[in-house]
C-alpha cells in the first residue's frame, strides 16, 4: 500500500501561528496502545515492563475499547495541545466533552470495526452520559497508574524537544526545523507535508496556525485536520531511547555524580522559571550559595538568566532540558 500525503498549507498568517504544545491526552492514548501491543514498541519496553502489571481490569479495557490499537484516534478524548495544558486540565475537560462530538467520534470507531468491538462500540453510544463519565473515571484510574509516576519525565523530554525545535527555528528557520520533525514530515513552498499510512487531505489552516506537538508514547507522525479541531501535527520526540523510563528514577542520582548534589538540586529545581532566592527555597540553601550554583551552571551553558519587571530568573537551556531529561 503507497503512502498518502496531510498537507497543512500555511498562509502568512499562519506561519507567525505556528507553535508548540503538550498533549497529556494523547500521551495516555498512546499509552494504552503500548500496553496492549508492547511488542510493536521496542522503545517503550523498560516502561511498560514496569508499569504493566499496574494496569488491569475494567478502566484500561474500555479505554482499550475506545482507542483501538492503531490509526483513527477519537478526538474528545485529547484537547489542543498547550505549553500549560496539565493532567488535571485534561481530565475536567474530558468530563464535560460535548456529546455530540462524542457520538461523532465513537460512530467513526463503530464504522472501523466489526463483530464483539462493533457491538461493545454501539453499546456505549446508546447511553452517552453515562460512557462520557466512565471514560473520564477510566481516564483519570489508568492515569494514575500508568503515566502519573513518570510524567515529570516525560514532560522533561516534550519540554526539551520544543526548546531544541525553538533554537533551531531562531537560527535556521521555520522550514529548516519542519524538515527535521521526522523523515515522513518536509516542508514545500508554504505547506508542511507529513506522510501516513491511510489519510490523504490538503487542509488550509485558514489563519489559526498549526500546532506541532512532541510525543514520547508514539513514535509515528499524527494529523489531526478535521474542524473545529485545531490542526495540529504531532511527532516523535528527541532523546526518546529504551531506557527513557530508567531514567526517571536515576536521573538524580546521575545529575548528582556529574555534577554534585548541590548543582544537580538547583538544576532538578528549575521546572519553571524561578529567581535566586525561589531556588535557595526550593534547594534548602543560602542564597549565597544558590547564587553561585547557578553562576557555574550558567558558565556550563546549562542554565540561563533573564530580567523580568524587577527580579531576575532563571531557567535551565536546551542543553539543561537535554541533560534532566536523560
Amino acid at each position: 500500500m503507497g503512502r498518502k500525503v496531510v498537507e497543512f498549507r500555511l498562509s502568512p498568517d499562519d506561519v507567525s501561528a505556528v507553535r508548540f504544545g503538550i498533549s497529556p491526552g494523547h500521551e495516555l492514548v498512546h499509552a494504552v496502545r503500548v500496553l496492549t501491543r508492547p511488542a510493536q514498541h521496542p522503545l517503550q519496553w523498560s516502561w511498560a515492563r514496569r508499569v504493566g502489571p499496574q494496569v488491569h481490569g475494567p478502566a484500561v479495557d474500555l479505554l482499550r475499547l475506545v482507542v483501538g490499537t492503531t490509526g483513527y484516534v477519537p478526538d474528545f478524548l485529547t484537547s489542543t495541545p498547550g505549553w500549560d495544558v496539565t493532567p488535571d486540565d485534561e481530565s475536567e475537560r474530558l468530563r464535560h466533552a460535548p456529546l455530540g462530538g462524542m457520538a461523532i467520534d465513537l460512530g467513526k470507531r463503530v464504522a472501523r470495526t466489526d463483530g464483539a468491538t462493533q457491538a461493545a462500540l454501539r453499546a456505549l453510544l446508546d447511553d452517552l452520559p453515562r460512557t462520557r463519565d466512565a471514560v473520564a473515571d477510566a481516564w483519570t484510574e489508568v492515569w494514575d497508574a500508568a503515566l502519573a509516576p513518570w510524567w515529570p519525565q516525560v514532560e522533561r523530554l516534550l519540554r526539551a524537544d520544543v526548546q531544541v525545535r525553538a533554537r533551531r527555528i531562531a537560527t535556521h528557520g521555520l522550514a529548516a526545523m519542519v524538515g527535521t520533525l521526522h523523515e515522513r514530515v518536509g516542508w514545500q513552498g508554504s505547506s508542511v507535508l507529513v506522510e501516513l499510512v491511510h489519510h490523504a487531505e490538503v487542509v488550509d489552516c485558514a489563519g489559526s496556525g498549526l500546532v506541532l506537538a512532541p510525543s514520547v508514547l508514539a513514535r509515528q507522525c499524527a494529523a489531526v485536520t478535521e474542524r473545529p479541531a485545531q490542526p495540529t501535527l504531532h511527532y516523535p520526540a528527541l532523546a526518546v531511547s529504551e531506557r527513557w523510563s530508567e531514567a526517571a528514577a536515576d536521573a538524580q542520582d546521575a545529575l548528582t555524580d556529574l555534577l554534585g548534589h548541590g548543582r544537580a538540586a538547583v538544576l532538578l529545581a528549575l521546572d519553571q522559571e524561578l529567581s535566586t532566592s525561589e531556588v535557595a527555597a526550593a534547594c534548602a540553601l543560602a542564597v549565597s550559595t544558590a547564587s553561585h550554583h547557578l553562576a557555574v551552571l550558567r558558565a556550563a551553558r546549562l542554565v540561563a538568566a533573564r530580567r523580568d519587571g524587577r527580579r531576575v530568573v532563571h531557567e535551565r537551556t536546551p542543553l539543561g532540558l537535554m541533560l534532566v531529561a536523560g
